[in-house]
């Protein structure tokens, strides 16, 4: 045998210089380079200040944990890693020829021995794609550059190098790569911890890493009795490892604060790819962890209050109003609450209520139709929808008469927000609310006036994004949820500059509306959940039959969207708004601001401000008349109709039948020069062609000059086509 082994030895070291020479094998890298390009596939989600939130798998085709060095693997693996694979390993120079010649020997003879390939020469086939083993071998010019590739390992690393590499890149069962991974997937060890049955047991799955149970455990058997160990209870240690439910891979936090906003930083990983920038170790964020645990116990605790109303999932985001950072990420209440925790209701697009509002009385105010102070009428009211009639109604069904626009927002009154809404137009609304980021689906016709009151789906983050645009002075930009040197080209690469969509004096008044804690108090009381401390503007909502509620407000550094419902869309029993969303909003804001309470924003250029209201510049009222209605603002001048206006008489309608409203606060009426009458709203018989409308205050002299002014124009009714006529008899003559 030994001059057969000699023989074989030479014939194949010739072979082997021959096809090197050939095949012209690219030297090996280095043992460092290797070691830095190691990619594990569950890396640790950090948030802003670097500590662990959770572990996140980003490879779906292999379980690869952390690079382990030699020195922390367990000794029972490393010895029976070499028994069980390439027992000359210390002493051979990458090629083992005592076992290639006995191999290629018992070929010859068709006699079934153990395979002649070396540690070395399964690091060199897991080291270049071209070499990998396929489906049926390899052919004889690839296992000679195998072989010489083995060589170059053995001449360049050192064997603790090789042994240390091979282990942490062989295949050992199923999507199992390492032993970082295979430790703890079958074991629940890191691989410093692996006893002689469990290293014995891996030993025995590099060979086949499929097989089957019976063919491991002997393989194993094998490897332990090398060793003079016994083989009890083998079967039952493969058995229990086998059966184990894998989970995220050791070397991290074992937490799981963040797994929505983890699933998507991890597809951006995906679809950006890493070119460039290096094996991903771990993944950066912008949530502060002790807050994500601040909201997510504020939301379970709260759904824990509302036990016995049908309703299990929330979400919570919490954004920097300066940098559109995301600090808080909430998509569930978890898998001890819901019934669908995997849905992110973050991301989850729902029917927003009323908190749509406050950008329906922004585009209002900053096209000039309307102030703070103007008068609003909230009572039933119905509008042409389509072949029916809209009849929007209030959440108490309720009606308060005249209203300011002010308390008409703060308190939440629909048709007064119907009626604003109306003097925009759906077409526009829809616009303007998609300018602030909420991207509604289909159009303004689509939704009419019930836009105002929330009837197109939004996801918390665009609206959460929409209030920070108000706090932001009317300056849109996207949010960011990775620091902007985490990952080029995804979400967390650096922003455009914001664009502005509202005037910064007309996004003030609106904040300040919605922080008025005396107009709120018509529908929460001067005591609610939206009441806090410091300054703060909020507005909740409640969707048709109580399927969602929303609070979504900001100070002077944060905004903090909540939502409470059911991932399924099923409806709540006896929940608002103010009673779900509300206090888990109030509390991130006690939490936010505990140790700096928020402070209101100053007027920015543009602002006039006149008796402790604030108008833009320009429509503020030249008298302000003495205050009335129970302590709310008086209306001013002409409501209705606004400067401009075309009303188009109804062709199908007697002319006779047919009345136009002038409405304002109470004065005196003067149509085209001519005194009408006096009054709130005076109904007027339309005639074709331009007019000038005039209000005077109604405790000036008769000859007065008006102090408000509009100009309309009615148009007639277009003709009906004439009815054919008979033809003429001739005359005679």
């Amino acid at each position: 045998m030994r001059g057969a082994g000699c023989v074989g030895r030479a014939g194949l070291a010739a072979a082997l210089a021959v096809c090197a020479t050939g095949a012209a094998a690219q030297s090996v890298p280095s043992f460092e380079a290797v070691r830095a390009a190691h990619a594990p596939s569950d890396v640790p989600l950090l948030d802003r200040h670097g500590a662990p939130l959770q572990m996140v798998r980003i490879d779906p085709l292999v379980r690869r944990g952390p690079w382990v060095a030699l020195a922390d693997m367990s000794p029972a693996l490393r010895v029976a890693i070499v028994l069980g694979e390439d027992r000359r390993f210390w002493d051979h120079g990458g090629v083992d020829w005592r076992a290639l010649a006995g191999s290629a020997w018992a070929n010859v003879w068709n006699t079934r021995t153990r395979g002649a390939s070396t540690l070395t020469m399964q690091l060199a086939g897991l080291s270049d794609d071209e070499l990998a083993r396929p489906a049926g071998g390899r052919s004889v010019v690839a296992k000679l550059t195998q072989m010489r590739r083995a060589q170059q390992f053995e001449s360049r690393w050192s064997k603790a190098q090789i042994l240390e590499a091979y282990l942490n890149r062989v295949p050992l069962r199923g999507e199992l790569v390492g032993v970082a991974a295979a430790a703890h997937v079958l074991f629940g060890k890191q691989a410093s911890g692996l006893d002689r049955q469990e290293a014995a047991l891996l030993a025995a799955m590099v060979r086949a890493p499929n097989a089957a149970a019976p063919a491991v455990e002997r393989r194993a058997c094998d490897v332990l009795r090398a060793q003079g160990e016994p083989c009890d209870g083998l079967a039952t240690t493969l058995a229990l490892a086998l059966a184990r439910r894998p989970g995220p891979l050791l070397g991290g936090t074992t937490e799981t604060l963040a797994p929505h906003l983890a699933a998507r930083i991890a597809a951006s990983v995906a679809s950006v790819g890493s070119a460039g920038l290096g094996p991903l170790q771990a993944m950066r964020s912008t949530l502060d962890a002790p807050l994500q645990r601040v909201a997510l116990n504020a939301l379970r605790h709260q759904l824990g209050e509302l036990r016995g109303r049908d309703v299990e999932d929330g979400a919570v985001l919490v954004l920097d109003n300066a940098s559109g950072e995301v600090l808080a990420w909430v998509g569930s209440s978890g898998s001890g609450l819901s019934s669908a925790p995997a849905v992110d209701a973050v991301l989850a697009r729902r029917q927003p209520g009323s908190t749509l509002k406050p950008f329906v009385y922004a585009l209002a105010l900053q096209q000039r139709l309307i102030t703070a102070a103007s008068l609003l009428d909230d009572a039933p009211l119905q509008l042409a929808a389509g072949a029916g009639l809209y009849q929007p109604q209030n959440y108490d069904h309720g009606y308060k008469g005249l209203v300011s626009a002010r308390t008409a927002l703060a308190s939440s009154l629909n048709v007064p927000a119907v009626r604003v809404a109306a003097m925009l137009g759906p077409e526009a609304l829809f616009a303007g609310l998609n300018r602030a980021g909420l991207r509604l689906s289909e159009s303004g016709g689509y939704h009419g006036l019930a836009l105002a009151l929330g009837s197109a789906d939004v996801s918390l983050l665009d609206l959460g994004n929409a209030y920070r645009l108000l706090a932001q002075a009317g300056r849109y930009s996207p949010v960011r949820w990775q620091p902007a040197a985490a990952l080029a080209g995804s979400a967390g690469a650096p922003a455009a500059a914001p664009r502005a969509v509202l005037d910064p004096a007309v996004a003030f008044i609106v904040a300040d509306m919605l922080a008025d804690p005396a107009a709120r108090a018509l529908t929460f009381g001067l005591d609610s959940p939206l009441v806090t401390p410091g300054w703060a503007a909020v507005k909740t909502g409640t969707s048709k039959d109580l399927r969602d509620n929303w609070c979504v407000g900001f100070s002077s550094r944060y905004t903090v969207g909540v939502w409470v419902g059911n991932a399924s869309g099923a409806p709540m029993h006896g929940v608002s708004g103010i009673s779900g969303a509300a206090p888990v909003w109030r509390e991130l804001m006690l939490h936010l601001h505990a140790q700096s309470p928020s402070a209101a924003p100053a007027a920015p250029p543009g602002v006039a401000t006149v008796q402790g209201e604030h108008y833009l510049a320009g429509t503020e009222p030249a008298r302000v008349p003495s205050r009335a209605l129970q302590g709310r603002a008086q209306a001013f001048g002409i409501q209705s109709p606004r400067d401009g206006t075309v009303v188009a008489l109804d062709p199908d309608i007697p002319i006779g039948a047919q009345r136009l409203v002038f409405e304002g606060a109470a004065g005196r009426w003067r149509l085209d020069g001519r005194e009408l009458g006096r009054g709130a709203r005076w109904w007027w018989s339309p005639r074709p062609g331009p007019h000038l409308l005039e209000w005077i205050s109604a405790d000036a002299e008769g000859g007065a000059d008006a102090v408000d002014r509009v100009r309309f124009e009615v148009r007639a009714a277009a003709p009906q086509p004439p009815a054919p006529r008979a033809a003429a008899r001739p005359k005679p003559s």
